[in-house]
């Protein structure tokens, strides 16, 4: 198996992952595929209170979980991971053979680094792990005319994790100037009184959704040119589409890659 051959080779090596796997050959099978993308330090557990007690005192930089666990799920386990504000921040990837949309909700939601089928691909466990890495490198972005930390930021999400998960992504990019809204309405109202440089939103909310927001700010504000970032899980290509239609700026998918976030917004602010 190659090996990764990249400027972040010493990061990704020194990496350390706590894997949860209750099937002997299962981790035999990813931690193979973990040692040969040259990461080492990989521990392993295999129920989710295991874990929970090994990450409280291993602090991993990531945790690669199953989906079915033998006391919980491993969306139990990615939940009761953010609860805790020493853990909150830790990246986590599932592995699983699960492909219903609505049991892979609220992982996506979680603030999830990826989601891997069984069986994965290498490159797509090579893309994990790199995607870690971005999660926790600070990297401000350079623009010609501004600060990074001069833009004012709405990020509008129903999800605590998400909104956490999102936030803590543009703060390493140097966007530290953030406000935060459970949803399209507290956004509108946030919207009548202050000015944004960027809005990133999720589209499946109560209330008011995304693409709801989205009209209200092009047709109806103040500030209808402000560019609009869509982070979403939402698979409906007809609602993507009218979406697309109503004038967002950007969209990608939940889990993201940190650095696909920072090119899109790069891009906007050429």
């Amino acid at each position: 198996m190659q090996n990764i051959k990249s400027i972040d080779d010493l990061a990704l090596t020194s990496m350390s992952i706590v894997l949860v796997e209750p099937s002997v050959t299962q981790q035999k099978i990813i931690k193979e595929h973990i040692n040969g993308l040259g990461v080492h330090c990989v521990e392993i557990a295999e129920t989710g209170h295991s874990a929970l007690e090994m990450i409280k005192v291993e602090r991993p930089e990531l945790v690669i979980s199953s989906m079915y666990l033998p006391d919980m799920l491993g969306t139990d386990l990615l939940y009761a991971i953010r609860k805790q504000q020493a853990l909150e921040e830790t990246a986590f990837l599932l592995i699983s053979s699960e492909t219903d949309i609505t049991k892979l909700e609220r992982i996506r939601q979680g603030g999830a680094i990826a989601i891997l089928p069984k069986p994965f691909d290498s490159r797509d466990l090579r893309c994990a792990l790199q995607s870690t890495v971005d999660y926790y490198t600070e990297e401000p972005i350079e623009f010609d005319a501004f600060e990074a930390d001069s833009l004012n930021v709405l990020v509008v999400d129903d999800s605590l994790t998400s909104r956490n998960h999102i936030k803590h992504i543009l703060n390493n990019m140097g966007l530290s100037s953030i406000t935060t809204a459970e949803d399209g309405q507290e956004a509108i109202n946030l919207i009548k009184d202050h000015f944004y440089d960027l809005i990133v939103t999720d589209y499946n909310m109560p209330h008011v959704d995304g693409e709801a927001l989205i009209n209200y700010v092009r047709n109806e504000s103040q500030q209808a040119s402000v560019p609009i970032l869509m982070i979403t899980s939402e698979r409906n290509e007809s609602r993507l589409k009218s979406v697309r239609q109503s004038g967002v700026s950007a969209m990608c998918d939940k889990p993201f890659d940190p650095r696909l976030i920072r090119s899109l917004i790069e891009d906007i602010y050429p």
